[in-house]
């Protein structure tokens, strides 16, 4: 017999996997590994190679969308595109880890990017699919509690698993297991039909969540993709192996406070307007920005990591809610694919404009090139939360 209530923490758990091995590459290992690979500055081959990743991402999750939904109005609970990414990044996980030159590391990661984001953008409609609107909030907390979780696992995994095999097979392993338990529970479900198709409108309210996002997410992955460096620099860490371990207990509890920050604010998203919340979460995290420049003390940047990290749990929460209100549900992969391509072309923005303007005033070496980086983040998450406001509430249903 099908269950008719999903489970909101079944429901999130592959978001968990997803996350962790997100958390192990974008915030360690990729940087770490091109330093060990590359033979050009570190920082500008990271930039480089992290922006040929999100491209190869942004084309996936643009195809692979429009496929899920037409797979979901012959019937498809999507849980096929699932399984085909976790295997596929499984495989591509331990192709990254193995690389032996910059080249094929290169390669590794781009297929890597491919593989996840078949999953990505067909798993990031479940909570529309099959969770009723008056409990978007609660859900939207669990994927946000989850995601913040599993960059933790991450994080802790590639900062202090010093055997290549040993953490891909760990992560591979977190990957697999989680869509399992997903997949299961969503073949258990009774799910609703499907809405009438539709094409996606581009409308300005939709143009507007997208800048926003973007925005805030350019932000959220410069300081995400120079934190290692920031660590090796200002921080002065005597040593590669002592900066990865370092930024790994940052990235932690970056995320260990996200999750309670996204567990603090799941009843208000419900109650309040969205905006408002997404603007108290991203003034945090922008208020931990602005600490991170001012200072070049351990203390200083842990105090700014948890300000930071408080914010962004928050942020989150909100930020799945307006989606969740704003997008089509006749095609919610396509637009879920669209929306998140603001994350995907982030990922490109991030590294692609600090290192234009790092390479431009010569400032890649050194303890100017993290800094500035993050006064770029700063700016930029800035603007993104003050582009929110551009959404009417009645659009968001409040």
């Amino acid at each position: 017999m099908r269950a008719h209530t999903p489970d909101p923490r079944r429901l999130a758990l592959f978001w968990l996997g997803v996350q962790a091995v997100w958390g192990a590459l974008l915030g360690i290992s990729l940087q770490a590994r091109t330093i060990e690979l590359s033979h050009d500055n570190p920082l500008i081959a990271y930039g480089r190679l992290a922006t040929a990743g999100a491209l190869a991402a942004a084309i996936t999750q643009v195809i692979v969308g429009v496929r899920s939904d037409a797979r979901r109005q012959r019937g498809s609970r999507r849980i096929e595109f699932y399984l085909f990414g976790a295997i596929a990044g499984a495989v591509t996980i331990a192709w990254f880890y193995g690389a032996r030159t910059f080249v094929e590391l290169s390669a590794a990661f781009v297929a890597l990017q491919i593989a996840l984001n078949i999953a990505i953008g067909p798993y990031q409609a479940v909570i529309p699919d099959v969770v009723a609107r008056a409990r978007v909030g609660v859900a939207s907390a669990w994927m946000a509690a989850l995601q913040s979780a599993g960059n933790a696992i991450g994080a802790l995994a590639a900062s202090f698993i010093a055997n290549a095999r040993a953490l891909s097979a760990a992560l591979a392993a977190l990957l697999l297991g989680t869509c399992a338990v997903t997949c299961a529970h969503l073949r258990a479900l009774e799910f609703p039909p499907p809405p009438p198709p539709a094409a996606v409108r581009v409308t300005r309210p939709f143009v507007d969540l997208f800048i926003s996002r973007a925005l805030v997410y350019i932000g959220f992955y410069t300081l995400l993709g120079y934190l290692l460096f920031y660590v090796r620099a200002v921080l002065a860490a005597p040593a590669l192996s002592s900066a990865r371990e370092e930024t790994g207990i940052l990235i932690v509890g970056f995320t260990v406070v996200g999750a309670i920050g996204a567990a603090l604010t799941a009843r208000p998203t419900d109650r309040l307007d969205k905006r408002l919340v997404a603007t108290l979460g991203g003034s945090a995290f922008i208020a931990g920005l602005g600490l991170f420049i001012g200072t070049q003390a351990w203390l200083g940047a842990a105090v700014a990591t948890l300000l930071a990290g408080l914010g962004w749990g928050a942020f989150l929460v909100a930020d799945w809610a307006i989606a969740c209100r704003v997008l089509p549900p006749a095609a919610m992969a396509t637009a879920m694919g669209l929306w998140n391509i603001a994350i995907v072309l982030a990922q490109i923005v991030a590294p692609a404009f600090t290192t234009a303007v790092l390479q431009h005033f010569g400032l890649a070496t050194g303890a100017h090139g993290p800094r500035i980086a993050l006064a770029l983040a700063f700016g930029e998450s800035l603007l993104g939360i003050a582009w929110l406001w551009r959404l009417p509430s009645c659009v968001i249903g409040e």
